[in-house]
């Protein structure tokens, strides 16, 4: 039994027993009041008949009269004169009038009045003894009505009471449930304070609470701190704060081979030509400032495109990767332009070129790359400012109404299909399956990955649809062998109004299946949406689902929004975990990430592993379990 059940049991017994014996004290003081009162009338009465009757000289005709006039006032029961041998000579008897009261109420606490006697007498003879009994009646009636007066006061005493003692109550349990929901909190990954109440044991609970929550939250902030730094370090070009190459470079083959990435975009070079002449020319700080200034000027066309990343792959040359961009001319004119004003207005004599290709899902990077330079080359052999461009990948070849029949026939006839990749822990057991949805947009056609199809269903408004068709073929699939299944949901779901109470009602639906479920929102997408993310997060665990980030590792120490939206788990992104092995930087960053999300209660788990030596560092840096190439189950 909880504490505030406990505290209005007591109270309640407490109201019991006191109203039930001021009550039982009231009545029975009001029956002993009337019974004596009653008496006394009778004696009274008595008296005064008995002095009439004396003076009446043994006048049997008289007494009988006075007798009579008294007696049918209607008060009394009984009235008579018992003579010197015991017997009555003169007696007036009615029968018992009934009482308003209940007859329970008469039993129980009926009013039996001691009957008046007096002497009667003829001067100094006496004539006998009067005895003289009023109905009780009466008094009943008015017992009962002094009942039923004093329960509804006590009545309305104890209404006004229970209100006082649901205010105390109320001034206890607020802070009590405030105390917890802090400690929910807290496990939830969220530091919050609660105001401190007036009751001093509670305040000092709280105060102690509040306290513990701000040093937790400093810890938490610090260690997030030392995370980011890491993360600069291993990640981060010195001077510019962009994406060093290495890292750069594992971004970009996480792009191209994603399940669920991008179906293609640009790779933008850009080179800053004659570096050391510039140098000479304006001195170490100066360039210093320059390549700083054309670093945001980079990072703010690649803006314009939507998502991207760009990265130093040198001293000289920059790179930009834009998913998704229908264009490849325009934001490769667009930062040569930038790069034309900035530099121009340092040294006339500065000079920057343009290459960009088209890349595809799949795509190998090296020839990527190799045509991105042949194109840059191009670019330097044309002069100052030069654009050159490989428009030659694949592209999205229909347009956005066909795509979205296309898409609408898929879901009609469900043509889809969940391909799996276990995930395992340190002992090699499998924790769940990891099921990239793939479609096949034809009939009779191949199943193709998400990258191929996903941009286009985020421009039709169908990821709701499809990921929810997804997360029913997982519940399908895990009630058929009880394995735990993830799967992913676009960020675009989430916008949609529709899709968490259709994803919920699917889980009610499943209420065995509905634990075996991991679902999976990008970082990326995710910390954008942390409201939705959160309210995601809320729903599904109502239902027994998980929920947790995945290619996650940029963004997690951006402000701790994220973290504390109640996540289950997150999956660490390739990008930040390969070569960790033989970079101590990228190591201390990926250990310290680990020890920051464990130490708050989170599933760390790594992705896209390919490399046995970074398996092994990773098992190291206390990783919950790993996916990739190098699973071999």
């Amino acid at each position: 039994m909880s504490l505030i059940r406990q505290v209005w049991l007591l109270l309640a017994l407490t109201l019991v027993i006191a109203f039930a014996a001021a009550f039982g004290i009231t009545v029975h003081s009001s029956r002993q009041y009337l019974e004596t009162q009653l008496g006394l009338k009778n004696n009274d009465t008595a008296q005064f008949l008995a002095l009439t009757l004396s003076q009446q000289k043994g006048d049997a005709t008289a007494m009988e009269l006075v007798i009579a006039s008294q007696f049918d006032t209607g008060h009394y029961e009984a009235i008579r004169l018992i003579g010197l041998n015991g017997r009555p000579t003169l007696e007036r008897r009615a029968a018992p009038k009934p009482s308003s009261a209940p007859s329970w109420f008469v039993r129980w606490l009926g009013i039996a009045p001691s009957p008046g006697v007096a002497q009667v007498s003829d001067g100094w003879k006496q004539l006998g003894r009067l005895e003289v009994r009023s109905h009780a009646s009466f008094a009943h009636d008015q017992l009962w009505q002094s009942t039923l007066s004093t329960a509804s006061l006590m009545a309305l005493l104890a209404l006004v009471l229970g209100g006082l003692a649901a205010v105390g109550v109320r001034r206890i349990r607020l802070p009590l449930e405030a105390t917890v929901q802090q400690a929910t909190a807290i496990t939830e990954r969220r530091f919050i304070t609660i105001s401190e109440p007036v009751v001093p044991e509670l305040r000092d609970v709280t105060r102690a609470m509040n306290t513990m929550v701000g040093r937790l939250k400093a810890m938490f902030d610090e260690q997030a701190a030392q995370v980011e730094q890491l993360r600069r370090q291993a990640n981060c070009d010195a001077l510019t704060g962009l994406s060093n190459r290495s890292h750069f470079m594992g971004r970009l083959k996480v792009m191209l081979g994603s399940e669920d990435g991008s179906a293609g975009g640009a790779i933008v070079l850009v080179r800053l030509a004659d570096l050391q002449g510039l140098n000479r020319k304006l001195g170490h700080a100066t360039t210093d400032r320059l390549l700083q200034e054309s670093a945001a000027a980079i990072v703010e066309s690649a803006r314009r495109a939507g998502s991207y990343e760009v990265g130093r792959l040198n001293g000289s040359d920059f790179a930009m990767v834009l998913p998704d961009v229908g264009s490849l001319r325009e934001p490769a004119v667009d930062v040569a332009a930038r790069l034309r004003n900035l530099l121009r207005a340092h040294d006339p004599m500065a000079v920057a070129v343009v290459g960009a290709v088209r890349w595809w899902h799949g795509a190998p990077v090296s020839s990527l790359l190799a045509a991105a330079d042949q194109a840059l080359a191009r670019a330097e052999a044309r002069g100052a400012y030069a654009v050159e461009l490989d428009d030659t990948g694949d592209g999205l070849v229909l347009g956005e109404d066909a795509w979205r029949e296309r898409l609408l026939g898929v879901l009609a006839s469900r043509r889809a299909k969940l391909v799996e990749f276990a995930l395992i822990d340190g002992n090699g057991s499998v924790v769940h399956r990891e099921c990239p949805l793939r479609l096949q947009l034809e009939e009779g056609g191949a199943l193709v990955p998400a990258a191929q199809w996903l941009p286009m269903a985020r421009r039709t408004l169908l990821t709701a649809r499809i990921d929810t068709l997804a997360a029913g073929l997982a519940l399908q699939a895990i009630a058929a062998d009880g394995m735990a299944r993830a799967v992913n949901i676009s960020p675009g779901s989430l916008l949609d109004s529709s899709f968490v109470p259709g994803l919920r009602a699917l889980l009610v639906a499943h209420p065995g299946e509905a634990p075996g479920l991991w679902l999976e929102v990008a970082e990326d997408g995710a910390w954008r949406h942390i409201e939705l993310v959160r309210e995601l997060v809320s729903q599904m665990h109502g239902c027994g689902a998980r929920v947790g980030l995945e290619h996650a590792g940029e963004r997690l120490t951006e402000g701790s929004g994220l973290l504390e939206a109640g996540l289950d788990f997150v999956k660490l992104d390739a990008s930040l975990t390969e070569g960790m092995a033989k970079d101590m930087a990228r190591a201390q960053h990926v250990n310290g990430t680990v020890r920051m999300l464990r130490g708050i209660g989170l599933q760390v788990y790594a992705e896209g592993v390919s490399d046995e030596h970074d398996a092994a560092a990773l098992w190291h840096s206390g990783v919950d379990g790993l996916t990739g190439p190098v699973v071999k189950s």
